[in-house]
């Protein structure tokens, strides 16, 4: 049976780590520590731990003072309302002064479950892509959450980290090694290229296993670093697949898709289809029964590269005329 554990769970194991090794690393949250597991660094380290309240615009005012300071802050909350209610400080506080804040939202995407639309942030990509000085990093399992945050702590500048609250599939060991702005190849295929962040690139896997068996083969791509995205990755790969399909946790507009989308236009474009939420906003229900619903699951895959595939024949036919 498959392992899974969630992303942050893997995030709060990953403070206590690094408050270990590293005084200036200090936790805040926005009174959800229990949810988003930064309680685990409270019982630890108590002194660096701050409690802001239901009050995340003060949360993120408060951690810009401290990264003014020359402390690390790990501002935590759930990702709707660290982008959505505290949007004027994240930008105007931190990212235009590119101040030593790493945002880390948890229970991001529609897989948040019952508690609806509302808690369902599916559009927090779009908007901190869009803010200048900001860097936008989306584990996919524990191992890589663990990397990231160390990553996170050693960069300078701003950082908004993407987590869940569902347990997802453990998909690296600690030999792997993430780097900001590189792309992670899991599989090698010569059809088709699928782009995957979050939970989804578990499906991207489960979906290229599949094909293979049908004799599609598909190279899948870990695009944890959204920004700054991997331009040399995902072109190398297009110019041997010649087709891409993105997947995300996350509305098709302004997410990886639109990503990468700039790139193929720019410098390779090829046939791309994307998958994600069709802009549309979530409902109260499970997560598995959600992600069902919307489109986000290994058969959705698995349908739009035998899409994206005709697609990529037909226009090959067409040069030839």
């Amino acid at each position: 049976m498959v392992e899974k554990i969630a992303t942050r769970d893997a995030y709060g194991k990953a403070l206590v780590e690094l408050g270990a090794e590293n005084i200036n690393i200090v936790v805040l949250d926005a009174d959800l520590s229990k949810s988003t597991k930064t309680a685990d660094f409270a019982k630890k380290y108590p002194e660096r731990f701050f409690n802001m309240g239901i009050a995340e615009q003060n949360l993120m005012g408060f951690s810009a003072g401290l990264a003014a300071s020359g402390k690390i802050p790990f501002a935590s909350t759930f990702a709707v309302f660290a982008v959505g209610r505290a949007f004027e400080q994240v930008r105007n506080s931190i990212a235009y002064p590119k101040l030593n804040v790493k945002i880390a939202a948890t229970h991001a995407g529609i897989s948040v479950g019952e508690d609806g639309a509302s808690h369902q942030a599916i559009e927090d990509i779009a908007l901190m892509r869009a803010v200048p000085n900001m860097t936008v990093l989306v584990p996919s399992d524990a191992e890589e959450t663990r990397q990231i945050v160390r990553a996170a702590a050693e960069y300078k500048g701003p950082v908004y980290i993407r987590m869940g609250r569902l347990g997802v599939p453990v998909l690296y060991d600690d030999s792997y090694k993430f780097a900001i702005g590189k792309a992670s190849i899991l599989r090698e295929g010569r059809d088709v290229a699928v782009f995957a962040i979050g939970l989804m690139v578990a499906e991207a896997l489960t979906a290229a296993e599949i094909l293979s068996k049908k004799g599609i083969e598909v190279t899948v791509v870990n695009c944890a670093s959204v920004k700054p995205i991997d331009q040399e990755t995902i072109i190398k790969v297009l110019k041997k697949t010649g087709a891409a399909v993105t997947a995300e946790e996350h509305n098709v507009i302004g997410g990886l898709g639109s990503a990468v989308a700039e790139v193929l236009a720019e410098n390779y474009p090829v046939p791309l289809k994307r998958i994600g939420i069709n802009d549309t906003f979530g409902e109260s229900g499970k997560p598995a029964e959600l992600l069902e619903k919307y489109g986000l699951t290994s058969q959705h895959i698995i349908s739009a590269v035998k899409e994206i595939i005709k697609k990529k024949d037909r226009l090959l036919k067409m040069d030839k005329i």
